[in-house]
């Protein structure tokens, strides 16, 4: 028999899932119906909070105590890049292998450095905005109209001036 969940326990679930979309029921089962939650109620719940991210695939942090889930977005650096180019929602069952050609400014990457700077292992912001280049070069768009890695560089030579904080 299954070992009893204290209902006061706090539990976290980190799971990724498409923004918008309500997902397959039977993917969240297995992860949450021990505790106790209906997969679809938590589903629904999920899309709610990731209407922003519209077609993205995002991790989310499920956040269950007392048999009441809390959904939390995890934004990665690939999908902060991915909506930084303002690109329109696309059909992922017709639209596959898409090519997310666009520009973004130093000034957004510069922000998505400050978003992602608890998850990064840098020591300071210019280090951190150099992996958010990297994830930029990675998902194939130019940041003020050159290749990423050229910015790197820039940085690397002291070029590009990133401020401290």
């Amino acid at each position: 028999m299954a070992p009893k969940i204290d209902p006061n326990e706090i539990k976290i679930i980190y799971l990724r899932a498409t923004g918008g979309e309500v997902g397959a029921s039977s993917s969240l089962a297995p992860k949450i119906g021990p505790l106790g939650l209906s997969p679809k109620k938590v589903g629904e719940d999920i899309a709610k909070a990731t209407s922003q991210w519209k077609g993205l695939r995002v991790t989310v942090q499920l956040t269950i105590q007392n048999r009441q889930a809390t959904v939390a977005v995890v934004p990665t650096a690939s999908s902060l890049v991915i909506k930084a180019l303002k690109e329109p929602p696309r059909d992922r069952k017709k639209e596959k292998n898409i090519k997310h050609a666009g520009n973004v400014p130093l000034e957004q990457i510069i922000d998505i450095a400050r978003t992602m700077k608890a998850k990064s292992l840098a020591k300071d912001l210019a280090g951190c905005v150099k992996e958010i280049l990297g994830t930029a070069q990675s998902v194939g768009c130019t940041v003020e109209g050159q290749p990423p890695h050229d910015i790197i560089d820039g940085i690397n030579s002291g070029e590009v001036e990133i401020p401290d904080e």
